[in-house]
């Protein structure tokens, strides 16, 4: 069973009823991320997330911790390029409580200024820990070389000279202007009443006044730049970009079909054929991103950089014979089915549905429709998925990042 109800401030509430079980996932999901943030505020999502948990007018943040494993409950949060989630996991026995501490880390966090300059320390460690990272380096390299500077092209976590300047004053700023009703979605998934839920959400979010928000708009540029950054590392590792569809595109569950086959697993054409047949790789894989305006395909891989362009070679020559169209019947049928057991499975993990219906109703402000989506996969052919591998790897609109102790990036 799952119902929604909207307040009279905007804020949208979304439940899913899982019975059977002895928990539930409460998420609060908000409609900002790094591709929001101008070149000032380059990483402020990201330190708002951290600071969020660091104390409000009744709690430390030692105490907010400490109350939520008083409970058993777990807490945490993440901040992408366009949403930033704040969730708890706990057992239905305490969920009235687990979602009233939820609530007052969101909405009642002062930013303490010891608190902020500690953890800056905090964030600018884990800029170090992304920059000793080169696949993660990478990925975001490529993000730069695709994007650009801009929107989905920033990192997220911002670059160490804005979170040591960041100020108490920019934060509330910037919460006032992105955290308002009408851009918070609030996601039950588990053994939880509607009644119950609602109630909640109308207890401790009701007092927010409507803003008559307007979202900032994004003007999306995709590149075809080919960034290098030398690093004095023992592998390799490049990364290739291909524009893709946007998440509400027809086309985009045939997309995930064909990055299945492509190199989503142990199965792929990638791994079986650049890892386990030619052994030039221990990591090669791809995966779509899905945005509202656009996609980005990618391909990455991790190597000897003694073999990083014959690495390249075989990667660009499993694409080229993708393009050739000779699909199998059991490589799709193969593709589709791990696509629709995955979509099953979510189904039985509280956290998953939690954020699955929450996104949903952020992006697109409807109710997750499962048996559609299930019909939807169950629905597609072979010739949709050859149609959506002709339509995936133009090579004139490609971006390529490369990090490692090389001379040059790979070339195409």
């Amino acid at each position: 069973m799952v119902e929604t109800k909207t307040l009279k401030n905007g804020i949208r509430i979304i439940v899913k009823r899982m019975e059977g079980l002895l928990s539930v996932t409460m998420g609060i999901l908000v409609g900002t991320g790094a591709a929001f943030e101008t070149d000032r505020e380059d990483g402020i999502s990201h330190f708002i997330e951290h600071m969020q948990f660091k104390g409000t007018p009744t709690r430390t943040a030692f105490e907010i911790s400490d109350a939520f494993d008083a409970l058993g409950s777990q807490v945490n949060a993440f901040t992408g390029k366009d949403l930033t989630c704040y969730y708890c996991k706990s057992t239905s026995e305490h969920a009235k409580k687990s979602f009233e501490l939820l609530s007052d880390l969101f909405l009642n966090a002062t930013f303490p200024e010891e608190e902020m300059a500690r953890e800056k320390g905090v964030v600018i460690e884990e800029i170090n820990m992304d920059e000793d990272s080169p696949e993660d380096l990478c990925l975001d390299l490529l993000a730069r070389a695709f994007f650009g500077k801009e929107n989905y092209g920033r990192n997220i976590l911002g670059p160490a000279e804005n979170v040591s300047a960041f100020t108490r004053e920019e934060m509330f700023a910037y919460k006032r202007e992105r955290y308002c009703p009408e851009n918070i979605v609030v996601s039950f998934a588990g053994n939880i009443g509607v009644a119950e839920a609602v109630a909640l959400t109308e207890e401790y979010f009701g007092g927010m006044e409507r803003t008559d928000f307007h979202d900032r708009p994004k003007k999306v540029s995709l590149r075809t730049d080919r960034l290098f950054k030398k690093k004095p590392i023992e592998q390799a590792h490049f990364a290739i970009g291909f524009p893709s569809v946007t998440r509400t595109d027809p086309a985009f569950p045939a997309v995930q079909v064909m990055n299945i086959i492509l190199g989503g697993g142990m199965s792929s054409r990638l791994f079986k054929k650049v890892r386990e047949e030619l052994g030039l790789a221990y990591s090669v894989y791809s995966y779509s991103s899905n945005y509202a305006e656009t996609g980005l395909l990618t391909v990455y891989a991790g190597v000897n950089p003694k073999k990083a362009e014959r690495a390249a070679e075989a990667v660009l020559a499993v694409i080229k014979d993708f393009l050739r169209g000779d699909l199998s019947d059991e490589e799709f049928s193969r593709g589709r089915e791990q696509l629709l057991s995955g979509t099953v499975f979510s189904q039985e993990n509280t956290s998953s549905q939690m954020l699955l219906y929450g996104k949903e109703m952020l992006y697109k402000g409807e109710i997750y429709d499962f048996e559609r989506r299930m019909a939807e996969l169950s629905a597609l052919t072979k010739e949709d998925v050859l149609s959506a591998i002709e339509g995936s790897f133009d090579f004139d609109r490609a971006a390529v990042a490369t990090v490692g102790n090389l001379e040059k990036g790979v070339s195409l």
